[in-house]
């Protein structure tokens, strides 16, 4: 500063782009939160406000559900109580920490990919409906048959699974970075490559495969046969339904990754 002038400041840039509150500057931002997908199919549903805020409320609700789900499990259930079962301590812990798992892991290795939406919370009606049908057999035959729910043995296969399925989704995600994408890309682009090694040179749809494993395993914990048959069906023709979607595009067959969910 000389003469009394003020200090020179360098004017904020004007943005180019504003998509529920998050804003792009010409700039790269600084703050990991400020980056929203880039490309038209990445873009948040709106469903829930892609705001830093949001965030911080999901993640802090997702963290409130793992601790009294957690609690529950190591505590065996609450004595006395037909409905609070370690069975549904586990799957409260597990289903919160696969949608903060999600979100998790895209910040740290596909950041350009990375918004609300990343939670999968707003994943469809279909997938609500069907954790909604888990809980309501989970409590219905408790209450009606709480003897069906003491096959110890197999919810124990159960949180195995669910282990099992977990870690080979997120491996899978951290493998393939950023040619990961929790949609379905109909167009390659130009940082997209192969991704042959890994967990990839073991299956070709890993972060599928995972699911697969996670939501059936879900199911076993909480002993729940119809809804494991539901499971069952529906998670295979989605997922069947998806990569026949992929290998349509001739992109796709030629050095695409597994890259959706």
């Amino acid at each position: 500063m000389a003469n009394g002038s003020s200090p020179t400041e360098t004017p904020p840039s004007i943005p180019r782009r504003t998509t529920n509150g998050f804003t792009m500057p010409d700039t790269t931002p600084t703050n990991p939160l400020e980056t929203i997908p880039t490309q038209a199919h990445q873009l948040p549903h709106n469903n829930i406000p892609n705001t830093p805020l949001s965030v911080a409320t999901v993640s802090a609700a997702l963290g409130i559900v793992f601790a009294l789900g957690a609690s529950l499990f190591v505590s065996g259930g609450v004595a006395g109580s037909w409905w609070a079962t370690y069975q549904l301590g586990f799957f409260m812990a597990i289903w919160s920490f696969f949608h903060w798992a999600e979100f998790a892991v895209t910040a740290g290795w596909n950041r350009e990919k990375l918004s609300v939406d990343s939670f999968l919370l707003d994943n469809g009606m279909t997938y609500h409906i069907a954790h909604a049908a888990a809980l309501i057999e989970f409590f219905v035959t408790k209450f009606f048959w709480p003897h069906s729910k003491s096959h110890t043995t197999i919810s124990i296969a159960g949180i195995v699974l669910v282990i099992i399925g977990q870690t080979i989704r997120s491996l899978a995600m951290i493998h393939a970075a950023s040619n990961f994408s929790h949609t379905v890309a109909t167009y390659k682009l130009v940082t997209h490559r192969l991704v042959t090694d890994g967990i990839y040179s073991i299956s070709r749809h890993p972060s599928y495969t995972g699911f697969f494993y996670w939501g059936l395993g879900t199911q076993m914990v909480l002993q729940n046969p119809i809804t494991f048959a539901l499971y069952l069906v529906l998670l295979w023709r989605f997922f069947s339904t998806r990569i026949k979607g992929k290998h349509r595009n001739a992109w796709h067959n030629l050095d695409h990754p597994d890259h959706s969910f």
